[in-house]
């Protein structure tokens, strides 16, 4: 007898684990020929020598004037033996990012330079020489609309919040298709046929990121994008190290800027990294976002807690999604929300129930329907915990743990009880008239290799669909010749 089963099998379920480089790690990775390309702009050259490690800085100091490669012996002498480890770190990185050259010297001993086209540039930049990085907007004369520093950092949070809100599905909010189109490449976000995007394991990750880090991920994902939008990619990224040391609250204009550049100042529009009044107006403000975007990170994201670099620390007190210290979570389940961002709002709403809502606060419920909800959305109950503590009101930090543990206990249990096991569509043949009939037909499916399940003492085995007619075709010629 055959019967369609829906057969149970025990499962691994796999967590995306968001991963980001910071900007060395991300130039390590491009082809020599764009390195060298890159090093013709004294930007990108200044801003690359400002991320490297201080030992680094030192030892391309002291060769930036040199003329002539110094011997390898010679550089060793510059570190103490229980330096060396940091030593080996410096002369790795400056290798990775083709800015040592080795060189045999006279008499067969190898020798070490500075990559000379990035020695050049970036003796302009420390020196102050060359052409202007950019045409500053007092060509065009004084602007009618001039924006000052403050609605500047208003303007960049707002347009970056949209994209955060976007995520979350606040139904207010819209970005274009092409940004939309982004977030799912990068896998913050996924779209079923037919349905709205909606937020990933890896997205909310993503939230609960800095806004330095959240900005520096999503260009990263940008970049992957550049040639096949058909544009330069060293013209991009040398135009995003010139933004980056820009001066805040003043114009620049867009003159001479080729079709690709403006088609990606619409883009670093939308992002909230430059102002721009109207698509055709002839000058643009880089906002704070901008400015502190070339430092990247320095540690990987994939936690909240990852520090952004020296030059993007200014970032950290701006207000986005990085807003501390206002939940308090009960042990009836309950989740008091002291905010008024709706941005945080929406992330509590991912894995709770609304309840109520007054002027200053949001009363939640934390439920196995909505902890499970947020489960099958790629939402971890690590993630929903961490969320949680690491936004703790400071009542609640007072206590140890911070989390009651009948909370944390439970939203584990609820993640188990959905990965314990999963469905999987079989056919189901058992009632054999004897053991080795069974054991005739379970082995010709395992040979075909589409058994599913076997239960050999019960003379039971379950098929895969697409396997079945083959099976039964070969169970009735089996039947046939007895």
């Amino acid at each position: 007898m055959m019967l369609p089963l829906n057969c149970l099998s025990l499962k691994m379920k796999l967590r995306v684990q968001l991963q980001c480089k910071n900007l060395h790690e991300y130039l390590r990775e491009l082809s020599p020929e764009i390195l060298d390309r890159l090093y013709n702009h004294p930007a990108t050259c200044l801003a690359v020598y400002r991320e490297l490690p201080s030992l680094a800085k030192n030892y391309v100091m002291r060769m930036l004037f040199l003329d002539h490669p110094l011997p390898q012996a010679a550089v060793a002498l510059w570190v103490k033996k229980d330096s060396q480890k940091d030593h080996d770190q410096c002369v790795s990185v400056l290798t990775g990012l083709r800015l040592w050259h080795n060189q045999q010297l006279q008499g067969g001993l190898q020798g070490i330079v500075l990559n000379p086209v990035f020695k050049d540039n970036l003796r302009i930049a420390v020196l102050g020489g060359g052409k202007a990085w950019a045409d500053e907007g007092s060509s065009l004369g004084p602007d009618r609309h001039a924006r000052d520093v403050e609605s500047l950092d208003r303007y960049a949070m707002e347009r970056w919040e949209v994209i955060l809100h976007f995520m979350v599905g606040s139904p207010s909010a819209a970005v274009s298709q092409d940004l939309a189109q982004l977030l799912i490449q990068a896998g913050l976000m996924k779209s079923e046929a037919g349905e709205a995007p909606c937020i990933t394991s890896a997205g909310f990750q993503f939230l609960l990121l800095d806004t330095a880090s959240q900005l520096w991920y999503i260009t990263l994902q940008y970049l992957k994008t550049v040639q096949s939008r058909g544009m330069d990619l060293v013209e991009i990224l040398s135009f995003l190290f010139q933004l980056s040391f820009s001066t805040l609250g003043r114009d620049y204009s867009v003159e001479g800027m080729s079709e690709s550049l403006q088609t990606f100042l619409q883009h670093l529009r939308e992002f909230g990294l430059v102002f721009q009044r109207k698509r055709k107006s002839r000058r643009y403000y880089p906002t704070r976002l901008a400015i502190t975007l070339a430092a990247g990170v320095t540690a990987n994201p994939s936690s909240s807690s990852s520090s952004s670099s020296s030059s993007s620390a200014a970032l950290s007190a701006t207000p986005g999604t990085g807003e501390s210290g206002f939940i308090v979570v009960e042990t009836n389940y309950r989740v008091y929300a002291y905010t008024n961002s709706e941005l945080q709002i929406a992330l509590v709403a991912l894995f709770s129930e609304m309840l109520y809502r007054f002027p200053n606060v949001v009363v939640a419920q934390i439920t196995r329907e909505s902890v499970q909800q947020a489960i099958a959305n790629g939402i971890t109950a690590q993630q929903i915990i961490h969320f949680l503590r690491t936004r703790a009101h400071p009542v609640m930090l007072k206590q140890t743990p911070v989390l009651p543990p009948t909370i944390t206990d439970q939203i584990r249990l609820w993640e188990l009880e959905r990965d314990r096991l999963q469905f999987t569509e079989g056919v189901l043949y058992n009632q054999f008239l004897s053991q080795a009939d069974f054991e005739v037909l379970r082995d010709r499916a395992q040979g075909l290799g589409v058994l599913v399940w076997q239960n050999a003492p019960h003379r039971v085995m379950v098929v895969t669909p697409h396997g079945h007619s083959e099976v039964k075709r070969f169970w009735k010629r089996q039947k046939s010749h007895t």
